[in-house]
Formats: C-alpha cells, sequence, structure tokens
C-alpha cells in the first residue's frame, strides 16, 4: 500500500457559479461541499496526508468557521493562486517527503465512492499516473457565434474527472517543466503530465461523480449523494436510527 498525498482545490474564483457563497463552500445535505471531499479521504490508511489549497481571502472564514473540523481530520491549509496550476504547485511545496502518490482532487466533485477511489489509487501505484474518467455519451457539437461549426465524432472521447493521482516525483517533474510550457493551455494535470511523455491509464466512472459549476448542479448533487448507501452505525441500533442518516 503506498502512501498518497492529497491536495483538495478549492482556491478557485467560482466564476460561473452565482451567489453570496463560492462553490467549495454551499452545504450539501447539511455538509460543504468542500468537507464532503475531504471526507472520502480522510479515514483511509493509505492516505498520509491532506493539503486543503483555498483561496488568500478565504483563509480567515475557512480557519475560523471549519477550523476545528479540519484540524479533526489532520488537514494542512495552504494558499492557492489565481490559476489552477499555481494553486497545485504551491501544495506540491508542502507534500511530505514519504509520500509515494499525490492525489489531486477538486473539492466540488463530492459524490466520490470509495470504490473509485480504490481503483484509482491502485492504478496509479500499477502505473505511475491514473485519472477517474467517463465516457462522452452525448452528441458533441462544435459552436462559434451560436452557429454549430462541426458535429465531433465521440468515438473514444472521455470526460477527465477527478481525483487524478500520480507518483509523486513524476508529478514534481511535470510541474518543473511547465516553465517551459504555455500555463493557459494545461487544462488538468494529467496533460501536464502527458507532455513528459508519460501514459496516463483511465478508471472508468459514470456521471455521477459530478463537478458542482454551477446552481443547477446542487439539487443534482444533492440526489446522488442521497442515493448512496448510507454508514452502517455503529454500537446498539435505535428506535430512531433512520433520523440520523
Amino acid at each position: 500500500m503506498k502512501k498518497v498525498s492529497v491536495i483538495v482545490c478549492a482556491a478557485g474564483a467560482s466564476a460561473r457559479f452565482s451567489g453570496d457563497k463560492k462553490k467549495p463552500f454551499v452545504e450539501l445535505g447539511g455538509r460543504a461541499a468542500f468537507l464532503r471531499s475531504i471526507e472520502a479521504f480522510a479515514t483511509r490508511k493509505d492516505v498520509a496526508q491532506i493539503l486543503l489549497s483555498i483561496a488568500p481571502e478565504d483563509d480567515e472564514l475557512v480557519r475560523i468557521k471549519w477550523g476545528p473540523t479540519l484540524g479533526f481530520y489532520n488537514v494542512k491549509i495552504c494558499l492557492g493562486g489565481e490559476e489552477r496550476f499555481e494553486t497545485v504547485a504551491n501544495a506540491l511545496e508542502k507534500v511530505s517527503d514519504d509520500a509515494e502518490l499525490v492525489a489531486v482532487h477538486d473539492a466540488v466533485r463530492c459524490c466520490l465512492t470509495e470504490e473509485w477511489i480504490d481503483k484509482v489509487f491502485e492504478k496509479a501505484a500499477q502505473t505511475g499516473a491514473a485519472i477517474l474518467a467517463c465516457p462522452v455519451n452525448g452528441t458533441l457539437k462544435r459552436v462559434q457565434n451560436g452557429v454549430i461549426e462541426q458535429t465531433v465524432d465521440r468515438m473514444n472521447l472521455w470526460e477527465a474527472q477527478t481525483p487524478q493521482v500520480f507518483d509523486a516525483a513524476l508529478l514534481k517533474k511535470a510541474y518543473a517543466n511547465l516553465k517551459n510550457l504555455d500555463p493557459a493551455a494545461i487544462t488538468d494535470d494529467a496533460m501536464l503530465v502527458e507532455t513528459l511523455g508519460h501514459s496516463v491509464s483511465i478508471v472508468e466512472t459514470d456521471f455521477t461523480n459530478l463537478k458542482i459549476t454551477r446552481k443547477s448542479d446542487l439539487p443534482i448533487a444533492e440526489a446522488i449523494l442521497e442515493s448512496r448507501p448510507k454508514p452502517k452505525p455503529q454500537g446498539p441500533v435505535g428506535p430512531y436510527v433512520e433520523a440520523q442518516w
């Protein structure tokens, strides 16, 4: 079992998510989205470290409102940058020296299952680089100025998701190579690793590994979470056990 350092990215500006809260901090079933993502990793024996990367302006809010909970989960807070690659690069500097794998995960992709994490960690341990992804099912159109220019062949097209998991040394090498690339052209960590010529494996999921982007995603995410099996309570079962969950 390889030791994994998990970087949870919550430093984005939430530009497409209108409202008085940034999307990592919206509540789903009474829990902030970013906390649900952290909780998916917090009790795993193979996770040696969790780094929560947030925007500098959110530092006080997070420490005051969720500091005790993050402390309980032994989560270390670090500050992100304006761009995602800056956020991950900052967090990489704080990754433990004994971490063998690094997992990068979107804070607002909070409908993970334990099975998916198991599989992507295992695949990354075997190959050095693996991500969760799902096949593209819809018909794709390339559009310019509101007019369809082309129907895109969806054969062999997959939607990249997170966590994306890499050998720690490989990911650090990929980020060191960023100075030779156009950062604006890099859309995820897998692409950065691909530029080194290293193959990235796919672990298949489905659309329920949803990334919250707009407010319309919230009821969908809540429905997905509600459909997940509930944890079985430990100890004596009382008459109101169903209400607890």
